[in-house]
């Protein structure tokens, strides 16, 4: 088996005196695409910022590249190749699309887009407008074509479907799933399982703070009754 990319060792976070991660423990592969999913309130968003720099670390490691990044500030992790879209997708609203585009190139002082407009040709046809004047869904496009700018070697998504409509989810599955034939290695947190899961090689189940269980997705041939049951039930 290939050396782990990211490694995540008994991580624990805590706001206060509520501890919110117990003992989280996972790996992914270079190239790997694995679905964090579980209820809501189970931790999946605060495993993703911790990963990133957002939160802090009360105990466990999180190891990417060989490195343990534990603790680090998250313009230092963003350095290392791992990128997170969050669900509010931190745009700047004010700025074309274009301009919010040039600034996730920032770490590596290369701004040529095309890729990005290859890969989102709405974003293209849109490339000046103000980002505020955009749909949900081409403010995410937006969103993911920024962190992408960066070339990470990681990519985090937080719901990246949430908000969307049903023609836009499915536009936004194809993207992953566009990102993940490309070997891109990515992590991502949603609600929507047909999405998550073709999008992902592997699932696990987070609830109540700890990695419940998880598996291939081929092996789930199409039936998820029994993951729902395992991730509300």
């Amino acid at each position: 088996m290939a050396e782990a990319l990211l490694r995540v060792s008994g991580l624990r976070v805590s706001y206060g005196a509520r501890e919110i991660l117990r003992g989280v423990d996972f790996a992914l592969r270079d190239g790997e695409s694995v679905a964090l999913l579980g209820p809501n309130g189970s931790g999946k968003s605060t495993c993703l910022n911790a990963i990133s720099g957002f939160a802090p670390v009360v105990a466990g490691t999180v190891e990417f590249g060989g490195a343990n990044i534990s603790g680090w500030p998250a313009h230092r992790i963003v350095r290392q190749g791992v990128v997170q879209v969050s669900q509010s997708r931190d745009l700047f609203p004010d700025l074309s699309v274009e301009d919010n585009l040039a600034l996730g190139a920032y770490t590596r002082g290369d701004a040529d887009a095309a890729e990005i407009y290859a890969l989102f040709p709405r974003l293209s046809e849109r490339r000046r407008q103000m980002v505020r004047t955009l749909s949900g869904g081409e403010q995410q496009m937006v969103a993911i074509g920024r962190a992408l700018m960066s070339r990470p070697r990681l990519l985090l998504l937080d719901e990246p479907s949430g908000g969307l409509s049903p023609q836009l989810v499915a536009d936004t599955a194809r993207t992953l799933s566009a990102l993940r034939r490309r070997g891109l290695t990515l992590l991502l947190v949603e609600q929507n399982l047909g999405l998550a899961l073709k999008a992902a090689d592997r699932y696990l189940v987070l609830r109540d703070g700890v990695v419940a269980e998880g598996g291939a997705v081929r092996e789930l041939a199409g039936e998820y009754n029994d993951l729902v049951r395992a991730i509300y039930l």
